[in-house]
């Protein structure tokens, strides 16, 4: 009997892309959700062997549904699979009690290799985020690395947000928190990493996306899109229009 997949993705050609792939390898997709309401109302009745998870998520985040899933059925396996920033979000994820933690421009080569270890009792972290984990163990982190470690889960959601330009108004509907809420964050975040205005904070959570969460996944689109490696659709915006950036 195929060992059973359940796979939380918002973007449709992503989501319709890795199931394809994962059936070619003759496993089963028992489900799947775009948002955390529908993979807490799922994924309890499709008892999944492994989830695959991505952090960026509309409403409540990848990382809290991780931490709710958990708390519903603490044996379940979770493989975060994202374009996050390993260097942070790779740690927290393992320390939440997910299995393992792969990053979207990855091969699919290395996430069948990812799922593999996982369905096999192990766990998976990519050469990149194993080293970086090894480098913390060791006390190397980078200057900037520390301050951000500091933040709280829903800090470091903010944070973000705030580095792609949204508003308060836009962060307190997304987040469905209050904007005296997200001023708070705001305020938190700006004493935790030593900023002394909120243009600093701008700066720095504009500078910190570039330098983290930018990046090409060509590869492992092209994998996913067909079987002899070209990308379906109208070239290459088509192909890529629906994966995280």
């Amino acid at each position: 009997m195929p060992e059973r997949i359940f796979i939380v993705d918002d973007h449709p050609m992503m989501h319709e892309g890795l199931a394809r792939l994962l059936v070619q390898e003759g496993w089963e997709i028992c489900g799947g959700a775009a948002n955390a309401d529908e993979a807490l109302n799922r994924v309890m009745e499709a008892r999944p062997d492994i989830l695959i998870l991505d952090i960026s998520l509309p409403g409540k985040n990848g990382l809290e549904l991780l931490k709710d899933l958990l708390a519903l059925s603490p044996k379940l396996s979770v493989l975060v699979f994202s374009m996050h920033d390993e260097m942070l979000y790779a740690e927290r994820v393992m320390r939440a009690g997910a299995k393992g933690y792969i990053m979207k421009d990855e091969s699919a080569d290395e996430l069948l290799k990812a799922i593999r270890a996982i369905l096999s009792g192990g766990v998976y972290l990519s050469p990149t985020v194993s080293s970086h984990l090894l480098r913390n163990l060791a006390g190397t982190r980078a200057r900037g690395q520390i301050g951000l470690d500091r933040l709280t889960d829903r800090e470091l959601e903010v944070f973000e947000m705030v580095g792609r330009g949204k508003s308060n108004q836009q962060i307190s509907e997304q987040l469905r928190i209050s904007p005296r809420t997200v001023d708070a964050h705001r305020t938190h975040i700006k004493t935790k990493l030593g900023l002394p205005d909120a243009a600093a904070l701008m700066r720095e959570a504009v500078l910190w996306i570039e330098h983290g969460k930018t990046g090409s996944s060509h590869a492992f689109r092209r994998t996913l899109a067909s079987p002899d490696g070209r990308e379906e659709g109208n070239g290459e915006q088509d192909a890529s229009s629906g994966f995280k950036e």
